[in-house]
């Protein structure tokens, strides 16, 4: 029989997983709000379901695996759209449903390093509404599996307009460690999280490699052939930076990845930001 793929927010990260299960054989339904979302996964060969969590009364059609990838409201402390759409799944074939959280949810940790025993202390009330879709999903007597992810970057996801135009950087004494994996790389995980290994398990996804902002930014000037941008202080970011910009800039922690990598038998495309950037540029 063909295996059966819901993804319920088939947006970047969705429609990188879409490749991969079609190229599988698999029937892939992806769940996206707009007429132009669903146009665009059309394209790729994903049936479209053009819905909106929000609104509820949504019943998922049977899927074997469930790729939840929608984001929590911008507001409050809970994640309602996932807790309605667990709540609206029937007992039919789903054998794993796999959720992309974020590393966020450690909050700052002074620069030390964090695997998935450390417990979460989320400061942001983005990471706040993160947990609490975390707990729900942990609640729930389905079979699921938790990514927790950093920073992803990818094609049209790193920062060339920023670097070209100057933008400065935190200077690395005012700023912590940051974390990153390649989209393409967390979306063989997600596939690999989804057909290997048990459930009800959590996984740090990341490459492995922590850097300074410093070092990402410079990393990109020099592929593009142009100067490190310049470093300033926390007192002149305050100053230059977004607040959300800021809220990233003030947690430092280093993700360790080797639980992922061991149990789930990955071996990533990209483990070194550089090598990344390249095929990104």
């Amino acid at each position: 029989m063909t295996t059966q793929v819901l993804i319920v927010g088939c947006g970047d990260t969705g429609r990188h997983v879409a490749k991969q299960m079609l190229a599988t054989g698999a029937n892939v339904q992806g769940l996206v709000r707009s007429a132009d979302s669903a146009k665009h996964i059309a394209e790729l060969g994903v049936t479209p379901i053009q819905a909106d969590l929000d609104a509820g009364a949504f019943t998922p059609p049977p899927a074997d695996y469930i790729f939840y990838f929608a984001p929590p409201p911008r507001d409050g402390e809970t994640d309602p759209r996932l807790s309605g759409f667990l709540n609206s799944l029937g007992q039919h074939s789903l054998q794993r449903l796999v959720y992309i959280s974020t590393s966020g949810v450690y909050g700052d940790c002074a620069g030390a390093w964090v695997n998935e025993a450390t417990p979460v202390n989320p400061q942001s009330a983005r990471a706040v509404r993160r947990v609490a879709a975390e707990k729900s999903l942990q609640a729930w007597d389905g079979p699921w599996v938790i990514l927790r992810a950093p920073g992803i970057y990818g094609p049209g996801r790193i920062p060339v307009e920023k670097v070209k135009a100057g933008e400065p950087v935190l200077q690395d004494d005012d700023c912590g460690w940051s974390n990153r994996i390649h989209i393409d790389d967390l979306a063989q995980t997600a596939v690999h999280a989804a057909t290997r290994g048990p459930d009800r398990q959590i996984y740090n996804v990341t490459d492995g490699n922590p850097t300074k902002m410093a070092a990402y930014y410079g990393a990109v000037a020099e592929l593009l052939g142009l100067p490190a941008p310049r470093q300033i202080s926390w007192a002149q970011a305050e100053q230059e930076f977004s607040a959300m910009r800021l809220s990233f800039l003030k947690e430092s922690r280093r993700v360790d990845s080797r639980r992922v990598l061991e149990k789930l038998q990955m071996q990533l495309r990209y483990p070194k930001l550089i090598e990344g950037l390249k095929a990104c540029l």
